[in-house]
Parts: structure tokens; C-alpha cells; sequence
């Protein structure tokens, strides 16, 4: 079972639907004992890093993903919900993360140039860095679509895929049992739900 975690923040009805198209069994919730009985965990996220912090502090869920993360269970974190697995956040001030892979969140003005458009909106292929199974059906020039104004920053490490934009912008991370990608899967097509596909079969190995 897949649990999509519901703290308030997401698209969780296109991410559920994405899912039930391939034929996983998921279910959106916010109730600490459905996760943790989870083979799966998806954190989701659209929105302010701060206020999506505060909202999984307060309900206690921060606790709960990572307890999923320490038990080995396969955790994807999508758009807001990658950058929540880093250290922190400089998004309208200084904001702590879940500390699951290391790294923090800055805006994409610090190194796209001056005239590039933000948020940074649209479809944008995606350059693999090296392998990973969440990956494995994605094809040279595959396409990705992203809605984002931070990205995952001082995460060379952990990042497994980039997308051009002006300059290379962490498109993916993983570390150990732990993944993210700042683009949204369930909004990406057959490309999407074939990476969605991955996770869902994905134990955790790198």
C-alpha cells in the first residue's frame, strides 16, 4: 500500500489518480498508523516551505516520515515535498527541513540569469546524472514538468537528475531509501507515471 500523506499542502487528487491509473494501491491520509503500515510513503507539497514545515510539525507527521525513512521504507518527496527532505530552507526566511538528505532550498534568481521567467513553469527533459531505479524507464530528451521559484542547492551528492533552465537545477535527489523530484510526476505524462510505476516497485536499494 501506497500512502500519499495528506498535511494540508498538494494536488493530492491527481497524484492518487495517477496512481490508481497504474494500478497501485494508495491511499491519501493524515493518520499516523495508516503511514507507518505503508510499504510506500509519497510526500506531496505545493506552497510556501515554512508554512508546509510548520503544518507537518504540528500534526506530527515530520516524526512520522522519518521514522518511515529510518525503518527503510521507500519515501518520495514531490515538488515542495522533495525540498522538505533537505537540511533547510531559505525561502522567506530560515526554516529547518526533515534533515533526510542533505542540502538546502534556494531561489533559482541566484543562478538562472536575470531575464529567464520566474516561477520557472513548463516541460523541461531531464539529464540523469547517474543511475537510479525510480529512473529506469527514462529515455535521452524525456520530459518533465515543473512549477517552482527554489531548488535543491548544496545537494551535489544526492542529486540524480538536473534539468536545464537557464543553468543545471537539481531535478531529482536520492540518498539510501529516500528520493525526491522537484518536477511533478503526475502531471508529466506517460514519462510520469512511468517513474511513478518505478517507485511504486522501488525496495529501497540505491
Amino acid at each position: 500500500m501506497i500512502a500519499i500523506i495528506d498535511y494540508g499542502v498538494g494536488n493530492l487528487f491527481s497524484l492518487a489518480h495517477s496512481l490508481k491509473r497504474i494500478g497501485a494501491e494508495a491511499v491519501v491520509t493524515g493518520e499516523a498508523e495508516v503511514i507507518r503500515r505503508a510499504d510506500h510513503v509519497i510526500l506531496p507539497g505545493v506552497g510556501a516551505f515554512g508554512d508546509a514545515a510548520a503544518k507537518l510539525r504540528e500534526t506530527g507527521l515530520d516524526d512520522v516520515v522519518k521514522d518511515a525513512a529510518a525503518a527503510g521504507v521507500p519515501v518520495m518527496g514531490i515538488c515542495l515535498g522533495m525540498q522538505l527532505l533537505l537540511d533547510k530552507s531559505f525561502e522567506f526566511g530560515e526554516h529547518q527541513g526533515l534533515g533526510l538528505i542533505p542540502g538546502e532550498v534556494r531561489p533559482i534568481s541566484e543562478v538562472i540569469p536575470a531575464d529567464y521567467k520566474i516561477p520557472h513553469i513548463g516541460w523541461n527533459a531531464l539529464t540523469l546524472t547517474r543511475p537510479h531505479p525510480i529512473f529506469q524507464t527514462v529515455k535521452p530528451g524525456d520530459c518533465v514538468y515543473f512549477v517552482h521559484s527554489y531548488y535543491g542547492a548544496k545537494c551535489d551528492a544526492a542529486v540524480v537528475a538536473t534539468a536545464e533552465y537557464g543553468a543545471p537545477l537539481t531535478a531529482a535527489v536520492a540518498r539510501g531509501n529516500v528520493c525526491g523530484c522537484q518536477f511533478h510526476p503526475e502531471k508529466s505524462g506517460d514519462v510520469g507515471l512511468g517513474i511513478l510505476k518505478s517507485f511504486c516497485e522501488w525496495r529501497g536499494e540505491a
